[in-house]
């Protein structure tokens, strides 16, 4: 992908999932990494795959999006060694599943400040950065529960609120940044099986039958589509795998 050889993207929550899928794929296309997450052990797993799988060697910053003082640090870190950042893959959040008893303080709090609170202190610390580069993007990795009217399924009220929330970030931030080179960009997951990079599921992922669930491959290869529009076009994604396709909104 020569329009992301020798960018430097930040992918938070890049310890597993999804999150690793995008650091692989990233790295594949020629991005430098600074990988984000809670789980320094965790995040050096991911980074001992992508340098075996395309020769990065990434950085990795420790990260708890629901606690502002380490989202602080994180972007302080990131400050002090890089004078500028090209993409923000903005996909830490903390999922919370629907149950019949009440959800602990805690647990409600840290999904909706993972994803929203934090998510916005650190989009804000690090656009000084992004101002810096040719090409900025802040790409959110939301969901479909963060669509109108979207069915709630497995998700717990709180997750579901706080990926609606994630929505309107991106929205907001797509409006605030009107004007200047920044895009503000978003893909829609639905429910997902992983897909290990490497894995015969990861090879597997291209081929599956219309109706077949989606993987972190598939979302993998959304959010290097957005990345790689031309960048007049602005996207929010919709991954569907009930119905087979992409649908994609520019503007």
């Amino acid at each position: 992908m020569p329009l992301l050889k020798n960018t430097t993207a930040v992918v938070t929550g890049a310890g597993r999932g999804l999150g690793a899928a995008l650091a692989v794929t990233l790295a594949e296309a020629g991005c430098r990494l600074v990988l984000c997450g809670r789980n320094l052990g965790a995040l050096a797993e991911t980074a001992a795959a992508v340098l075996e799988r395309s020769g990065v060697d990434a950085m990795l910053v420790e990260l708890d999006l629901s606690d502002a003082d380490s989202v602080a640090r994180a972007a302080g870190a990131i400050h002090a060694g890089h004078d500028a950042i090209d993409i923000l893959i903005n996909n830490g959040a903390q999922w919370l599943e629907g149950a019949a008893e009440p959800h602990a303080p805690s647990d409600v709090l840290g999904v909706i400040n993972a994803a929203v609170s934090g998510t916005y202190l650190l989009t804000q610390g690090l656009l000084p950065l992004l101002e810096r580069s040719a090409r900025p993007d802040i790409l959110t990795i939301g969901s479909i529960s963060g669509l109108p009217n979207a069915a709630l399924q497995t998700a717990a009220v709180p997750f579901y609120a706080a990926k609606r929330a994630q929505a309107g970030l991106a929205d907001g931030f797509a409006q605030v940044l009107k004007g200047t080179p920044v895009r503000s960009l978003i893909v829609h997951p639905p429910y997902l099986d992983d897909a290990e990079p490497g894995s015969d599921a990861w090879r597997l992922s291209p081929e599956r039958a219309k109706g077949e669930r989606a993987t972190s491959r598939d979302i993998a290869d959304a959010v290097i589509f957005a990345l790689t529009r031309p960048r007049h076009v602005s996207l929010s994604i919709l991954v569907d795998a009930d119905d087979g396709g992409r649908f994609a909104d520019a503007g």
